[in-house]
């Protein structure tokens, strides 16, 4: 994929922030409160979070470094192991991607739903309130790089204003919520051992600090590649690392910790108790324009998985296929996008694809991180040519399959029906893979014969 359009360090870095910041920061802290048995578990799951994700961010930063090329979380599969597996995690990942995407962009319109309290939105009602926002960036993105790039770069100041004011409610006076919007107070959570819990709450953490990973697929496309991805990683983890512990101890000091059990748009009680429900409904409003960044984020990063996967004939060349005008990857594009669209009409509900997506992403992550190994031994050339070398190999990225086996070992154990369909999938795609492959193989013979 050549092209002109490059990414400067402060767009790279405003990618990395919208991946990873999302939404789940104001709807998934409700979900891992409602997992943890005391305070110290929830604090502790969203500060080992933080560390695991600095870890992960290292790695990736490396993998970068010595691989940087467009799509690259597909082909740094296909390089250091084998087609068959890069295919079919590639294949899990798109889907989850999708599913994230979807789960996002549902928290999004439930917060936006509370601007019209004499409506009762239905889950069907708030998926259609999804589904044109994804439409709506999946025809920005089809303007061109430089355009959803500007685009990513004013959603992100939204987005990071309004985590601002919530960090800001702290050093406001609280005010009493009427009864009609007060917390409901979930049913206690089960006796549980202080690692069990910790184990299921880091799942709505690792949710909300997810994303990075996929910078490395615009590889080539960012100026100066090997120094701007680490620093864009760099710059971005601790930017969200400090914002999240922040708000969270927003939501807990001005909530409390019972009260955020029982909540879903846990943001919109924070600012309801602090400025009142003019403030409230103000915040929510913007807050939809935020989660337009996530969703415009990953419009932009998925499709070029696809690329590389057509490059590598895993997938049809129509899929690598780019506009003359502005490179578009226009088909990729828009099959990812249908595949948000589907989902959200599937799922609907943000609860329902979690653990589902985490699993799933459990698999990529631990598989991707740990092709460092490999790329290691045979890029050893590249060593002191300027490009990234993370400090303290391989420890931290043990670390970091480590706590993924511990995230994935934790869904295993609370839904084992969802530890099945994710491994069945995943070993669904790898048989695709042969079966196409031969299709292919004995296709092209016959029409070699008939050319003939």
């Amino acid at each position: 994929m050549k092209g002109k359009q490059k990414l400067n360090l402060f767009s790279f870095t405003m990618i990395v922030v919208g991946l990873v910041i999302g939404m789940g920061i104001f709807r998934s802290a409700a979900t891992s409160a409602k997992d943890a048995i005391e305070p110290s578990v929830y604090f502790s799951a969203w500060i080992l979070g933080g560390f695991f994700a600095f870890c992960g961010a290292l790695t990736y930063a490396e993998i970068g470094s010595r691989f940087p090329v467009t799509g690259g979380y597909y082909k740094v599969f296909s390089y250091a192991y084998h087609p068959s597996i890069a295919f079919a995690i590639n294949c899990v990942i798109l889907i989850s991607n999708a599913a994230s995407l979807s789960g996002v962009a549902l928290i999004g319109s439930g917060y936006i739903s509370k601007l019209f309290p004499q409506f009762h939105f239905t889950d069907n009602d708030k998926a259609l309130i999804s589904c044109v926002a994804i439409f709506s960036f999946y025809l920005i993105n089809l303007m061109g790089l430089r355009m959803s790039s500007k685009a990513q770069n004013f959603l992100m100041l939204i987005k990071i204003g309004m985590i601002v004011v919530l960090i800001a409610a702290l050093f406001f006076p609280i005010h009493a919520l009427p009864e009609t919007v007060s917390a409901v107070v979930a049913s206690s959570t089960p006796q549980i051992s202080w690692i069990q819990s910790l184990g299921i709450s880091l799942i709505a953490v690792s949710f909300t600090y997810g994303g990075y990973q996929q910078t490395i697929n615009f590889g080539n496309e960012v100026a100066n590649p090997a120094k701007n991805i680490p620093r864009g990683i760099f710059i971005g983890i601790a930017i969200i690392i400090g914002l999240y512990l922040l708000v969270n101890l927003s939501y807990y000091n001005i909530i409390g910790f019972n009260n955020m059990k029982g909540e879903r748009e846990i943001a919109y009680v924070v600012m309801h108790k602090v400025f009142g429900k003019t403030g409230a409904d103000i915040f929510s409003f913007f807050l939809f324009f935020g989660v337009l960044a996530y969703v415009n984020a990953l419009l932009m990063s998925n499709p070029r998985v696809m690329y590389a996967m057509s490059t590598e004939g895993a997938l049809p060349t129509i899929f690598g296929k780019q506009s003359a005008k502005n490179e578009v990857l226009v088909f990729s594009l828009t099959v990812f996008a249908a595949m948000c669209i589907i989902i959200l009409f599937f799922a609907q509900t943000f609860e329902k694809i979690l653990n589902f997506t985490i699993f799933l992403d459990c698999f990529g992550m631990v598989a991707s991180s740990a092709t460092i190994f490999v790329l290691r031994k045979r890029t050893k050339h590249l060593d002191g040519t300027g490009i990234y070398k993370m400090k303290l190999f391989p420890i931290l990225p043990l670390i970091f399959m480590g706590s993924y086996l511990f995230v994935g070992i934790s869904i295993s154990i609370q839904t084992p029906s969802i530890a099945i369909i994710g491994t069945t999938v995943l070993a669904a795609f790898m048989l695709l893979y042969f079966v196409a492959k031969k299709f292919i193989k004995i296709t092209s013979n016959i029409e070699n014969k008939e050319g003939l």
